[in-house]
């Protein structure tokens, strides 16, 4: 055989063989791409996504897009040639596996966290659109969960209104655990609750819970990884009520990234006139109870995902902006906020043509 037949056959074998093995080698790696993005002031399977009841709203045109991800499954194993491939891409991320799934989390585990995340999302967009609108909202803290084993399990239960501990009241989450450590691990610690279906009753009849019973707990050491304190194993949330319904109808979404554009919505409805004067607005986001709003994962597919859609302004967690500004689409204007008023007020100049006054998202932030 020819010395240079022989050198082709020999480097074209080889090539196949590298492909081979990059077909068949896994890598830690997960892929995260651009999503579906969906109208908060528009309808999904058919149905509106924002529905309110007993209480006057008004007809809003224009798009407030929520904006998602779309990640691979805990269980799929990435080859080094899709890795490869991904990493070349435009509308894809590569990402260490353990980003995505940390502490080698299952998909059923990270399922049912981003589901708590979605459903906590819509709560605090419910309370910072009215919270804005100066409506008034009731809202108390409440056993968010019980660890199993933990010295609280058996003794108080998830939905509890937690009223005070040893006589002091709780007016927010972060009281409880406070008041807790200020105790020695295998002290005792007494909370005061009213039971969780004592408060599903009231709210059912439309009244104020009043019956409360003290609750005794031992408390144990803790055994994570931070300073040793006191704890009973559980977490402290708040719940509300609110002076009329608000159901966001959205299945197949998780996590809480999308609450700016639910609590967008939510006020866009209840007020007269436009927030987008017929724009399309797109963004991200997760939104607390006081209106702050905070950074989320894969901005970089959401923005392409939405200009993919035909947004034109992007609202973009302020935390965010370095990470957004480094490939924005053509065509996308990245606007930076910090609180649900930043973006109201972003929304604002949009409609009214003032998109000098907006500020823009750059390299730095």
């Amino acid at each position: 055989m020819p010395r240079r037949t022989a050198t082709m056959l020999a480097s074209t074998l080889m090539l196949i063989a590298l492909l081979c093995a990059g077909v068949l080698i896994p890598v830690p790696y997960a892929e995260m791409s651009p999503g579906p993005t969906v109208n908060t002031l528009g309808e999904h399977d058919g149905e509106p996504v924002l529905q309110v009841a007993g209480h006057r709203t008004y007809p809003a045109d224009g798009h407030l897009n929520m904006t998602t991800v779309r990640v691979t499954s805990a269980d799929f194993r990435m080859n080094l040639v899709e890795a490869v491939y991904g990493w070349l891409a435009h509308d894809t991320k590569v990402v260490p596996h353990d980003t995505l799934y940390p502490d080698g989390k299952t998909e059923q585990q990270s399922t049912q966290e981003n589901a708590e995340e979605f459903s906590q999302s819509q709560e605090s967009a419910k309370v910072a659109a009215l919270k804005e609108l100066h409506i008034p909202v009731t809202s108390w803290v409440i056993v968010s969960t019980v660890i199993k084993d933990s010295p609280a399990e058996g003794r108080l239960h998830a939905g509890d209104v937690i009223k005070a501990v040893d006589g002091t009241p709780v007016k927010q989450p972060s009281d409880v655990a406070k008041l807790v450590t200020k105790h020695k691990p295998g002290q005792k610690v007494v909370f005061t609750v009213v039971p969780a279906k004592e408060q599903a009753a009231a709210e059912k009849a439309h009244r104020t819970a009043t019956r409360t019973r003290d609750v005794t707990i031992t408390t144990t050491d803790s055994d994570d990884k931070g300073a040793h304190r006191a704890i009973v194993g559980i977490s402290a949330g708040t719940d509300h009520t609110f002076p009329f319904t608000i159901d966001i109808k959205l299945a197949d979404v998780g996590g809480p990234s999308a609450g700016l554009m639910f609590s967008l919505g939510i006020y866009d409805k209840l007020t007269p006139g436009s927030l987008t004067g017929g724009k399309f607005v797109a963004g991200t986001g997760t939104i607390d109870d006081d209106g702050t709003v905070g950074p989320i994962g894969g901005i970089e597919m959401k923005t392409v995902g939405a200009r993919a859609k035909g947004a034109q302004y992007f609202l973009t967690p302020a935390d965010n902006c370095a990470s957004a500004a480094k490939d924005t689409p053509s065509g996308l204007t990245l606007v930076k906020v910090k609180k649900i008023g930043d973006a109201l007020d972003a929304l604002k100049d949009i409609r009214e043509g003032r998109t000098a006054d907006l500020p823009k998202c750059t390299a730095k932030g």
